[in-house]
């Protein structure tokens, strides 16, 4: 489209992750491998969550809304991005793109706050032990559940709502393999500085309040771990936070290195390398982290696989 011809566009056009064509089928195979394994490992920490009784806890219940959100982020981009391998027409429709940065945007929204919920019940478990049933009942876990998706949902549909009342006229080739809010910016002709101020107060608050839940829960656990006697006991209290330790390391690591890093080198390549590891890698990454730490985890595990061997 030629530059000031303002135009409501009917779709969109995905540069993809990778301008070297020969690439497209190695990436596809390491790609499809990782999604079969997100869908397994998430699918399989739902299942022993709902199947097997001594999982019925708080903790569990937190960790199988952790897998469904990996599981339909996971969803929302990969498929479309394997299937962009192997075609050379990288379309996707103004409605599709709408919705695939609103659904990706709700659910990552609501893993972050999912992860300040997390951090929340390992505080409770390991301060409070004696009264954890009564913290952590069954209506309140819900209930920030609840929370957690209301919040990640109403966040991503500011987002999108006002990314998608702009104008496109530069071009309608969004230099990504998905629908995300930065690249948008740079096809539109309109003034986005109402949206990226938008942006930032939303995602801020999001963040800011994940991760203030999380810092004010391990300080506790902290303090509380250090006054335990024993060394066996506070092995055995901190060993029950390192799997989230892990998860939460990593999901926001990977999101404080896409904007506080330098610009310098290549930006671009680096925001996509970053956007890979926490749309597609993290998804799979979860439930590992959380069944190779934890005993009970691999106790239903080891139950599941003696009942296929008979």
């Amino acid at each position: 489209m030629p530059h000031g011809m303002c135009s409501s566009a009917t779709e969109f056009i995905l540069s993809g992750l990778t301008d070297m064509t020969e690439l497209n089928i190695p990436l596809f195979v390491f790609f499809l491998l990782v999604y079969i394994t997100t869908m397994v490992g998430n699918v399989g920490i739902i299942s022993l969550s709902i199947a097997k009784k001594h999982l019925h806890k708080p903790m569990y219940f937190l960790l199988s809304n952790l897998s469904f959100v990996d599981l339909v982020y996971s969803s929302t981009i990969t498929p479309k991005m394997l299937r962009d391998f192997l075609s050379e027409s990288k379309t996707i429709s103004f409605l599709g793109c709408a919705m695939q940065m609103y659904v990706f945007g709700s659910f990552v929204s609501t893993e972050s706050l999912l992860l300040g919920v997390m951090a929340y019940d390992r505080y409770v478990a390991i301060c409070s032990p004696l009264q954890y049933q009564v913290h952590m009942s069954s209506i309140l876990c819900f209930r920030m559940v609840v929370v957690a998706y209301f919040g990640g949902f109403v966040n991503s549909l500011v987002h999108t709502v006002s990314a998608f009342h702009l104008n496109f006229c530069r071009s309608n080739i969004i230099d990504h393999f998905f629908c995300d809010l930065q690249p948008l910016f740079k096809l539109s002709c309109s003034d986005i500085s109402i949206n990226v101020v938008v942006m930032i107060i939303l995602a801020g608050l999001v963040t800011m309040s994940s991760m203030t839940l999380i810092l004010v829960s391990y300080t506790n656990i902290v303090l509380a771990i250090v006054r335990i006697r024993s060394a066996q006991g506070r092995y055995k209290a901190f060993n029950t936070c390192t799997s989230h330790i892990t998860a939460v390391s990593i999901f926001y690591g990977t999101i404080l290195f896409m904007y506080i890093r330098p610009s310098v080198g290549n930006v671009l390549q680096q925001d996509r390398v970053a956007s890979v590891f926490y749309s597609i890698v993290i998804p799979m990454l979860n439930p590992l982290i959380y069944s190779l730490r934890n005993s009970e985890v691999k106790e239903a595990l080891k139950s599941y696989w003696r009942y296929f061997k008979c």
